[in-house]
């Protein structure tokens, strides 16, 4: 049986991961999806480049430099950078008669990305083996057909479509275009069709890539201050006896308001925010600081709550109802402690956390595409003068 060889070119970080959870199971799925004439062999290789750039021909036209490098068959390159088309979302890109795809996977939204991935690189692959012509792709669909539901989780059925229908394919819709002559290299492209609702799928998917729940390790310093900061504050009568005197709505707006100052704070007080480069262009700075503040938020809503959560222990157990009850005047209950708790963390969020500063500073710059792409860029360099040198030898 003849073998045919996948690469996964993916970009650092999510998209490697994404491609190490994907090589094993992709084999078997080709045979079901494509052909079983083939043994399938899939490998994964890593390439700044990929993650580098948000021209989507410079990403294909490197993956088809290392595929006839490497001797592969086929390369289907995964980037966690956002790519436009005339500022509308590109999804995916097939390289004509070069046996080479893209996915630049932000385009899918925030969950579930695995799977969404995972049926896009069949989809391709599909459409570089069988072709792209409407002939081709009835043919292509007559054996999904006759095949049995062997993968269930596949939902994707139809031989025009790059992923299943889901909620976030009926919300913000897939376009399938074959460019011809506008863009001669390119024999498939999978767009957004709507500006606005692919550009909000666009950014929770660059949300989704920076991982906000990690980067919610580096908050242990601010956590603590605010923590200290509040259950001080706990021993004395003040809060509890604004407890009976601010009203709902204006708990309301002082927690929105202690959690986007904690946001603006650390995204300015540690550089987060891009400025104007000749690296990239307004519309994409934009949309940079936009998942950058977005992945903060998500961040900061965290730590508010689990600060929330350790007052609300605190004071249950520390602060017996009888003291309490000498501020409030009143009888005192759970909602007492859970509304004094609730006042308490955007208090301790506005007097103790703003001011401070991350201890490691790298898991935030980490977390954002312009520090990601910079680095990736200095990697790119590096190699450029390393492959010069040899050449030079």
């Amino acid at each position: 049986m003849a073998v045919k060889n996948v690469a996964l070119i993916t970009a650092p970080g999510l998209a490697k991961r994404l491609g190490d959870d994907l090589k094993e199971e992709l084999p078997a799925m080709l045979s079901y999806y494509i052909s079983e004439e083939y043994e399938w062999h899939v490998e994964l290789h890593e390439d700044p480049l990929t993650g580098g750039t948000n021209n989507s021909t410079e990403v294909l036209e490197s993956a088809l430099k290392r595929k006839d490098n490497a001797g592969w068959d086929y390369a289907v390159a995964l980037t966690d950078l956002p790519l436009f088309e005339e500022e509308k979302p590109i999804v995916a890109e097939v390289f004509k008669d070069r046996d080479v795809a893209l996915i630049s996977f932000p385009g899918f939204g925030a969950v579930p990305m695995h799977k969404r991935v995972r049926e896009a690189i069949l989809q391709l692959m599909n459409e570089i083996h069988f072709g792209s012509s409407d002939a081709d792709r009835e043919e292509a669909q007559q054996r999904i057909r006759s095949k049995d539901n062997r993968y269930d989780d596949l939902k994707n059925k139809k031989s025009t479509r790059l992923v299943g229908k889901r909620m976030m394919e009926i919300v913000s819709p897939m376009k399938r275009e074959t460019p011809g002559e506008s863009d001669p290299d390119i024999v498939v492209r999978f767009t957004l069709k709507s500006r606005i609702t692919g550009l909000m799928r666009v950014v929770s998917g660059m949300v989704y890539a920076n991982r906000p729940w990690e980067m919610f390790a580096a908050f242990g310093k601010i956590l603590v201050i605010a923590f200290t900061t509040g259950a001080y504050a706990f021993v004395f009568g003040t809060l509890w006896q604004l407890n009976t005197t601010y009203s709902i709505g204006r708990a309301v707006l002082m927690m929105i308001f202690s959690i986007l100052a904690l946001t603006i704070w650390i995204i300015m007080g540690h550089g987060l925010w891009e400025k104007k480069s000749e690296q990239s262009t307004n519309f994409i700075r934009n949309l940079y600081n936009a998942t950058t503040f977005f992945t903060l938020l998500i961040s900061v809503v965290m730590y508010y709550v689990i600060l929330f959560t350790m007052f609300v222990i605190w004071t249950l157990f520390l602060q017996p109802p009888a003291q309490l009850e000498i501020y409030t005047s009143e009888p005192v209950g759970l909602a007492t402690y859970l509304y004094t708790s609730w006042i308490g963390a955007s208090i301790s969020t506005i007097i103790g956390a703003l001011g401070s500063f991350f201890e490691n500073k790298e898991v935030v710059l980490n977390s954002t595409y312009g520090y990601r792409q910079q680095q990736r860029h200095e990697k790119i360099e590096e190699l450029r003068e390393k492959e010069e040198e040899e050449d030079k030898e």
